[in-house]
């Protein structure tokens, strides 16, 4: 809704505060044996004590049966059109990690991943090794030189990094090296487009070296690019918003989508206490928050049922906490479903939460897929998410005489 033709008549700015929780992958399916999603078979008294008081709905990313990324599924919680407002997660690992891209710089972001003797991919994500034993490889990548641009690369979180290509005549148009399913082999990075032939030379240079630098070992012995993407000029949400709007975040790619949209980015820790210590820290400064909790979507797409199960018991122990801040509006809703039966990202609906002075509940009594559907939000695109909180905070006035 930020293209919403009158917004700027209608966003007000005011002393009340949102806190919007993003539970990456929140959604789920029922498992097999129990006939229940995570949601319902985790113990949550918070947040269903919280759901009984608040509007409850459901939310559709992008549109029904597409799958989003984490990008996507983000910039239509904050009111961007996933459709028009698509940018490859290059960019923003990039901005995560406070790297200062210039124009025409083009971003990809990189995972180590593991391939077996036939070249074959067995773990995506080269069992999310830890930061300190990538690091040691990132550096040994950093030699690598290619055709056609200076190159450059930089550590991220765990498995993942990211390069940066610098010089003339860089497309973005090249086809990912990730197949995204694990018993193929990686893709060639292939130009889509002529403009972007001088791109696909280089990254194939640095893919097919990297290879043979990191062969040998039992994981992380490729990488897998995607991501092709430069910086964009999009609309900043404290200018159209009209907010002073902050982002607390562990990951760099959410940390990155938050400075591109105009979000001051808040240093923060490593687990979802450090990050609740920086909402307390700066709570008097800002008017909006994002907070954002990883742990459900990483055991999804793990396909760990009961490691889901945990992380939103343990992310609901600190429901409390949150509340405890008093901000007017809270809002607690999921970028994506990230079932761990399915073991990825899925195209099904999000359980959504807006908690205010103005809700009292409307029947819904647990914060599950199921609850959420019978609630008075009814089933929404997510790109209408910001404007409810907006709304129930007192930030917009009246449209139309």
């Amino acid at each position: 809704m930020i293209d919403f033709p009158y917004i700027g008549d209608l966003c007000r700015p005011t002393d009340s505060k949102i806190v919007m929780l993003v539970v990456d992958g929140l959604g789920g399916l029922p498992h097999p044996d129990t006939g229940k999603s995570e949601l319902e078979s985790a113990d949550l008294p918070n947040l269903d004590r919280l759901a009984q008081r608040s509007a409850a709905g459901l939310t559709t990313p992008v549109a029904p049966g597409i799958t989003p990324g984490s990008g996507p599924g983000h910039t239509a919680l904050f009111g961007y059109d996933p459709v028009k407002y698509l940018i490859g997660r290059g960019v923003l690992e990039a901005l995560g990690l406070g790297i200062e891209l210039r124009d025409g710089d083009l971003a990809v972001r990189c995972n180590f991943c593991t391939l077996d003797d036939s070249g074959f991919i067995v773990d995506r994500r080269a069992g999310r090794i830890a930061t300190k034993e990538s690091r040691p490889l990132v550096d040994e990548l950093a030699r690598i030189e290619v055709p056609g641009a200076s190159l450059s690369v930089h550590q991220g979180r765990e498995y993942r990094f990211v390069i940066v290509l610098s010089g003339e005549g860089l497309g973005i148009n090249v086809r990912e090296t990730d197949p995204s399913v694990t018993g193929a082999a990686p893709l060639e990075p292939t130009a889509l487009s002529d403009d972007s032939r001088v791109t696909a030379r280089a990254v194939s240079v640095f893919a097919n070296e990297a290879r043979k630098r990191l062969a040998g070992r039992a994981t992380a012995n490729m990488v897998l690019l995607r991501g092709f993407s430069r910086l964009p000029n999009w609309p900043r949400m404290d200018d159209v918003y009209r907010l002073r709007p902050a982002a607390i975040a562990v990951y760099p790619m959410y940390r990155g989508l938050a400075r591109l949209l105009g979000m001051e980015v808040l240093p923060t820790g490593e687990t979802i206490d450090d990050e609740l210590d920086t909402l307390e820290q700066s709570f008097e400064d800002h008017d909006f928050f994002f907070l954002h909790y990883k742990p459900a979507d990483a055991a999804g797409e793990d396909g760990d049922f009961r490691a889901k199960v945990a992380a939103l018991q343990e992310l609901d122990a600190r429901i409390p906490r949150l509340l405890a801040l008093g901000a007017e509006t809270v809002v607690i809703t999921g970028d994506h479903s990230t079932p761990a039966i399915m073991a990825s990202h899925s195209w099904h609906p999000v359980p959504l939460l807006v908690s205010s002075s103005l809700t009292s509940g409307d029947g819904v009594s647990v914060f599950t897929e199921r609850g959420c559907a019978s609630g008075s939000i009814g089933h929404i695109p997510a790109t209408s998410v910001m404007m409810l909180a907006m709304a129930n905070a007192g930030k917009l006035i009246r449209y139309g005489p």
